[in-house]
């Protein structure tokens, strides 16, 4: 699974002219390195010196020319399901400060962007004052502990149900092709259902859909506070709906060639930089996942072409996953490669997807990323970049406690500190 939202934006629709005005790519000098640290800062006044096989990860970095960067390690947008309906709890703060170190880069569990953008029960929202009042705290609590915190901008599309939409009609999507694979349920108040057949976005939703786009932006930046956002378009949700040819069949302007297919996703990145800024979007896409049935015939053509045409914005980064992650599932060693889509984009590249701290060092100091995001080791290790300075054994994840309700596996995963007093309580308890 894996997305923000009063203020309403002007939808823009992107000609080629248009866009190559937005902004120039991002300068060499943003996207590069200073001199590596010989110590890192963890925050509370502790730091520790830096091995040399992490150095790459704890190098310092400027991101977008806005932020520095104190290392290269980012906390991935992970679905947590904690939500009251589509209200943030308290617990959020906790969950987020507890990962939170000085300098490193976070991005939000995927946030609705409107009411009928929702797909998953307890999903937050960025589109009511209460949603937004409710984030305030989390991001204060982020922020407060020194870290840079992006919003991930979702929309589910047809990776929804009736259940959750005004009116109980269908969900939004590029066509009316269904997700037909049996694995794949959608939960709502009244049980799993199958996937039904969504409607085909008229052109005046599409217009809406990229207004509501950038009316989340704001909202996250402007009111909740948030550094800036991530627009959600990978994993077979709204936008990668459009992007992939095994669900767009339009034969308009948005359907058809990889320019067509790609249009809305533009029109979305470029009125998402209007509203709050380039230097503060990120956009993240999954090239190779047939995650809900997403796939492409032609996956190389199709994100390179999008590489290329984001290079005219300036984002803050491009986020891409890696061909072994299906959804939330590693697949093993994969034959494709984001290697073509990074000499492609001039900026800022995140790879995501099954790293371990030596892997993203690895990759860091290769050049195959600038930043590495980190998901299922980093949710459950909130002092995952000490364990990564140690050398230390990594907590194991709970995979059936990712999207449950309670607290069990969302703030009790112990840091070494911890599981270092209770060993040490057990062993007086024997004495």
């Amino acid at each position: 699974m894996a997305s923000q939202s009063p203020v309403v934006a002007r939808p823009v629709v992107a000609s080629p002219t248009k866009l190559a005005s937005v902004a120039t790519p991002a300068s060499a000098s943003t996207a590069t390195a200073t001199t590596a640290a010989t110590t890192f800062d963890l925050g509370g006044g502790e730091s520790l010196p830096v091995p040399a096989d992490m150095a790459p990860l704890f190098s310092p970095y400027r991101l977008g020319g806005r932020f520095q960067l104190s290392n290269r390690i980012v906390y991935a947008p992970l679905t947590r399901m904690r939500a009251t309906g589509t209200i943030p709890q308290p617990s959020a703060a906790t969950y987020y400060a507890q990962r939170a170190v000085p300098g490193t880069l976070m991005i939000s569990e995927g946030t609705n962007i409107t009411s009928d953008a929702l797909g998953y029960m307890n999903s937050p929202g960025l589109y009511l004052p209460e949603q937004l009042e409710a984030w305030k705290p989390v991001v204060k609590a982020v922020k407060d502990k020194g870290a840079v915190f992006f919003c991930q901008l979702w929309h589910t599309g047809r990776a929804s149900h009736p259940d959750f939409q005004t009116g109980g009609r269908p969900p939004l999507s590029s066509s009316t092709r269904r997700i037909t694979s049996p694995e794949y349920t959608v939960y709502t108040a009244n049980g799993p259902q199958p996937y039904p057949a969504p409607r085909a976005a008229t052109h005046e939703e599409i217009k809406q859909a990229v207004a509501d786009y950038a009316r989340a932006a704001k909202n996250a930046v402007e009111v909740a506070g948030f550094d800036g956002v991530e627009i959600h378009g990978a994993n077979g949700y709204l936008i990668d709906q459009f992007i992939k040819d095994s669900i767009n069949d339009r034969t308009d302007e948005y359907g058809g060639p990889i320019e067509n297919r790609a249009r809305f996703a533009l029109e979305v990145v470029e009125a998402v930089c209007e509203a709050v800024g380039a230097d503060r979007v990120g956009l993240r896409l999954s090239p190779f996942t047939g995650f809900l049935d997403a796939l492409d015939s032609t996956p190389y053509a199709t994100h390179t072409y999008l590489a290329e045409k984001l290079n005219a914005f300036g984002l803050a980064y491009l986020h891409m996953v890696e061909p072994r992650i299906v959804g939330i599932v590693e697949s093993g060693n994969h034959a494709d490669s984001l290697e073509p889509f990074r000499r492609a984009y001039q900026g800022t590249f995140i790879a995501a997807g099954g790293y371990k701290a030596d892997s993203g060092a690895a990759a860091v100091a290769s050049g195959h990323a600038d930043l590495v995001a980190y998901g299922r080791w980093y949710l459950a290790n909130p002092d995952f970049h000490k364990r990564a300075l140690l050398h230390a054994p990594l907590n194991k994840y709970d995979r059936d406690t990712f999207y449950s309700s309670g607290m069990e596996g969302y703030l009790d995963y112990p840091t070494l500190e911890q599981l270092q007093q209770r060993q040490a309580a057990a062993a007086a308890a024997q004495n």
